[in-house]
C-alpha cells in the first residue's frame, strides 16, 4: 500500500490542515459532494502538532462492562491486536471505535498505549472514545478523540481490522486518513495522483480573495471585483 502514496506527497499531507484535504478532494474531482468525514466536535490531545496521515489499522473496544470471555482469549486478542498495529504497513494510523459511543468510559488512550503505539512507528489515533494523560502522552503521536476522561474503565479489545464507525466516517483496513484538530477525513485513492496539484490550484485560488481582505484599504467594490475573481478561478 505504500507505494500508492509517494514521499513529497506525504510531506504535503502533513503540512496541511484537513478542511484544506476536503476542499481539495472536491477540486480533483471537479464537484462539491464529497461526504468521507466525521460529523460532530473531536478533541485533539496535540492541537498544533500537524496532521495525522496514514493507512487506518482498525480494531473495536469496550470498556464499561466487564469481557464476559475467558482471560487467555481476551490477553491474546490483545496480543492480536497490538502485533497489527506493529506490523501494518507505514505510515499508519490506529482508527479504534469504542462499541460503548456515546457513553465512552474507558480511556484507551494515555501515556502507555501512545508511547507504545508510536513505539511502533504509527502516526497517531482516531478513536470516538476517551483519552487521558494529557500532559504525559508520546510526544509526536497526536489523538483525535471523542472525549476526556480518568478511568480506563474495563477497556479490552473486541474486534481487529473489520470495518468501524467513528463520528459518522465508516473507515475501513487500509483507508488513507487525514486527521487534525477538525475531525478527519477518507482519502479517495483514485484523486491521490491529482491531489497535490488540486490543494495548489485550491490555495492559489483563495488568495484572489485573502489576499485583498487582507490589505489596507479593503472596501465593497474591491472585495466585489476579487469576489468575481475568485468565483471565476472556482469554475
Amino acid at each position: 500500500m505504500t507505494d500508492i502514496l509517494d514521499k513529497t506527497l506525504l510531506v504535503l499531507l502533513r503540512a496541511v490542515d484537513t478542511p484544506t484535504v476536503c476542499n481539495a478532494i472536491e477540486v480533483a474531482q471537479g464537484k462539491r459532494g464529497f461526504d468521507a468525514f466525521t460529523r460532530g466536535t473531536m478533541l485533539c490531545s496535540d492541537p498544533d502538532g500537524g496532521a495525522i496521515v496514514g493507512y487506518a489499522v482498525t480494531a473495536k473496544i469496550a470498556a464499561v462492562e466487564p469481557p464476559t470471555e475467558a482471560p487467555d482469549v481476551i490477553r491474546a486478542r490483545r496480543m492480536a491486536y497490538y502485533k497489527a498495529m506493529s506490523d501494518a504497513p507505514k505510515p499508519s494510523v490506529a482508527v479504534v471505535e469504542d462499541l460503548d459511543y456515546p457513553h465512552a468510559i474507558g480511556a484507551y488512550w494515555g501515556e502507555v498505549n501512545t508511547t507504545i503505539h508510536k513505539g511502533f512507528g504509527m502516526s497517531g489515533a482516531l478513536t470516538n472514545g476517551v483519552m487521558r494523560d494529557l500532559g504525559d502522552m508520546a510526544s509526536g503521536f497526536p489523538v483525535v478523540a471523542g472525549s476526556i476522561g480518568p478511568s480506563h474503565g474495563f477497556v479490552h479489545v473486541r474486534e481487529i481490522g473489520t470495518p468501524i464507525t467513528i463520528f459518522g466516517l465508516n473507515v475501513v483496513q487500509g483507508d488513507l486518513i487525514h486527521a487534525d484538530r477538525h475531525g478527519a477525513v477518507v482519502i479517495p485513492m483514485d484523486v491521490l495522483g491529482a491531489l497535490a496539484d488540486a490543494i495548489q490550484k485550491m490555495q492559489e485560488t483563495e488568495k484572489l480573495i485573502l489576499g485583498p481582505a487582507r490589505a489596507p484599504g479593503f472596501d465593497f467594490e474591491t472585495f466585489e471585483r476579487a469576489w468575481t475573481s475568485f468565483e471565476k478561478s472556482r469554475t
